[in-house]
């Protein structure tokens, strides 16, 4: 049922935004963060605008004007004819207008305004400059520019590194504080000096602060602390979104960094990561709440455009019983949508997907809960454009275990782990897994085949039941594997599995969780893009992984797996680097890991006390090796408090 929801279902009709994000072919698009930066959203205000004051022709020779009209108002223009460049795009509409090639131009009456819809435009102006009536202003996309100190190609717009931004959830609060911690590894591709514009928007989208943080020393750490921020700009309690925009950036256009959430009692503890900054259709793996748990879905408005009331809606994973949010939500604004309100009955292991329609990005939720702390994770991209690959079957006896979801096994004296499968693309209908289960020298110890897991019902299970009382796993645990059941008679497997795992801190009851896709990993043949890279082409067979530490009051967590689909290396060759916030080194250490194993460490046992004063606050930890790719989690831990975990994220 879930699988063939109508985005117009029921009697809401607000639509998705008509706005291409990202593909996983071309990659993330750049025209709707250039018309949608905060910096431009005035003058782009101020443009639309000004164009209904008078009658307007366009001129669109790349598709870009429905950007625009879809975040501004461009209703009320008096719109007299539409062109485009290319005889192939006859058959376009623009405005509700049929199309004509611009050489069509001068033989029109004298439209007030040329709106040329693109950037970079000077080129297009100087070709039909003949063409455009001498009583005709000419406008492009051109006036809403950044200025070319906040461009690091400032001759190409339109190019990726120019628009490095991504969304942050940030709040200080009610005793509740977050923390986003980022490394300039835009130094290591050769960016020179790179920067940080930031804007700072609350609940209702006001900007509260801009800001730039300008010495990013090469390899070294960012930390932006809500309570820094408050105190800074002396502002009143808030929860909302910070802007995040790099400039002077190369090798990447991505803003990775980790986000931890605490309080003002060393109970309050949690962490996730960047939010992606490409909005997308679905998100789904949200949780419903257990008994005595909220469950607050944090939606963070993308755009300068208002998300119409109805437009956001939630619907119980595999059902077709959708419920809208009715209340608008203002451009950049931040909404806590409480899951309950909409789903009273919905109780986990239930799982809801949202109906996001490109509004914002990856969303986060925070769980809250007297019994088990409160914590927060995120949702992730439920693909619209996939169906099963029935070629992995075939490809698998090349690719050995193929797909690979890994997770650790946390130390089972302390901890106890629950997981559930989340479908996470329109087209699965349902799952077929088998759960294997590894010591840390890679030695299987339980295998369990999942069966097949309806969309509607797939269950949470506890690795306590799994494992029962097989006692072969030492002290320090292990790490589990999901992939797909590929002897089941049907093609059910599409390389987009998914699952969300939670830790519960037995002494505690304290709670993390995370989620995550899985991969191929470590054979040195490919496979419809994998095994992934950090960069260049695949396969992606080594490893930086960044691991941020905590304050010196806390310990840092690390469970690193070497995960493998065929055979690889028989040990990994990995080294711990631990650097100051400067980008200094300060000690390492070599570890080794069995291949199809896991190492689970601690920062106040791995490096020694002078070590770590030297270190100081700020200080980092990359995880590298040449010869394989390993899959880490990082996680703080304040004594028996409380305790965060999330995977970790590469470059």
């Amino acid at each position: 049922m879930g699988q063939n929801i109508n985005m117009q279902a029921g009697h809401h009709t607000a639509k998705a935004l008509a706005i291409d994000t990202f593909s996983n072919v071309r990659g993330g698009n750049s025209l709707f963060k250039a018309l949608g930066h905060p910096l431009a959203a005035n003058r782009a205000g101020q443009l639309a605008e000004e164009l209904s004051q008078g009658s307007v022709a366009l001129y669109d020779p790349f598709g870009h004007y429905q950007v625009f009209a879809e975040l501004y108002d461009t209703g009320r223009w008096q719109v007299t004819a539409a062109y485009v460049q290319d005889a192939g795009d006859l058959n376009r509409r623009i405005h509700d207008r049929d199309v004509e090639l611009i050489t069509a131009l001068s033989s029109r009456h004298e439209p007030d305004y040329l709106l040329i819809a693109a950037f970079d435009a000077q080129r297009l102006m100087t070709q039909i400059a003949h063409l455009v009536p001498a009583g005709t202003r000419i406008v492009s996309f051109d006036d809403l520019q950044l200025p070319d100190s906040m461009l690091t190609l400032p001759n190409r717009y339109l190019n990726p590194l120019n628009f490095a931004t991504n969304f942050a959830f940030l709040r200080d609060a009610g005793g509740l504080h977050t923390r986003i911690t980022l490394c300039n590894y835009w130094s290591g591709y050769g960016a020179r000096q790179p920067e940080l514009w930031l804007c700072l928007f609350d609940e209702h989208g006001t900007r509260l602060a801009e800001w730039r943080e300008t010495q990013l020393v090469p390899a070294g750490t960012v930390s932006i602390d809500s309570k820094t921020v408050r105190a800074r700009f002396d502002l009143d309690e808030f929860a909302g979104t910070l802007f995040i925009h790099a400039i002077g950036v190369a090798g990447h256009d991505v803003i990775k960094y980790a986000l931890d959430t605490y309080g003002d009692s060393d109970t309050e503890l949690s962490c996730t990561h960047d939010a992606n900054s490409w909005p997308a259709d679905y998100y789904a793996g949200l949780p419903a709440p257990e008994v005595g748990e909220q469950v607050v879905l944090w939606i963070q408005n993308s755009h300068p455009v208002t998300i119409p009331a109805g437009a956001v809606r939630l619907n119980i994973m595999g059902e077709d019983n959708i419920r809208p949010y009715e209340s608008e939500i203002p451009p950049f604004a931040t909404v806590a949508l409480d899951v309950g309100a909409l789903f009273p009955e919905a109780r986990w292991p239930a799982q809801l997907e949202v109906i996001a329609g490109k509004y914002f990005v990856r969303p986060r939720y925070e769980v809250i809960s007297q019994s088990t702390g409160r914590r927060i994770a995120h949702a992730n991209v439920e693909r619209v454009d996939l169906a099963p690959d029935p070629d992995l079957r075939q490809s698998a006896r090349h690719l050995g275990k193929a797909y690979i979801l890994p997770a650790p096994i946390l130390p089972r004296e302390h901890w106890e782990t629950e997981f559930l499968p989340t479908p996470m693309a329109r087209s699965q209908h349902e799952l077929a897994l088998t759960l294997i289960c590894y010591d840390p020298e890679g030695q299987e110890v339980a295998r369990r085949a999942l069966g097949r897991l309806p969309r509607n019902g797939c269950p949470a299970l506890s690795l306590d039941d799994v494992l029962g009382d097989i006692d072969n796993l030492p002290e320090n645990g292990g790490h589990m594997e999901l992939m797909y059941d590929l002897d089941q008679p049907d093609d059910l497997a599409d390389g987009w599995l998914h699952a969300l795992f939670r830790y519960r801190h037995r002494a505690s009851g304290h709670v993390a969780e995370s989620s995550f896709g899985a991969h191929i990993y470590n054979i040195p043949v490919t496979y419809k893009g994998e095994p992934q890279s950090y960069a260049g082409p695949p396969p992606g067979l080594s490893t930086r992984l960044f691991l941020r530490l905590g304050d010196l009051h806390q310990d840092t967590l690390c469970h690193l797996i070497y995960p493998c689909s065929d055979r690889w290396h028989p040990q990994s060759q990995t080294t711990l680097r631990l650097f100051n916030a400067k980008g200094e080194s300060i000690a390492q250490r070599d570890v080794r890991i069995a291949c199809g194993g896991s190492l689970f460490w601690r920062y106040s046992t791995m490096f020694g006390a002078e070590e770590r004063k030297q270190a100081g606050s700020m200080a980092y930890i990359m995880v590298q090796d040449s010869i394989c790719r390993l899959f880490g989690f990082h996680g703080l831990a304040n004594s028996n408090q409380a305790f965060s975990l999330d995977h970790m994220f590469g470059f």
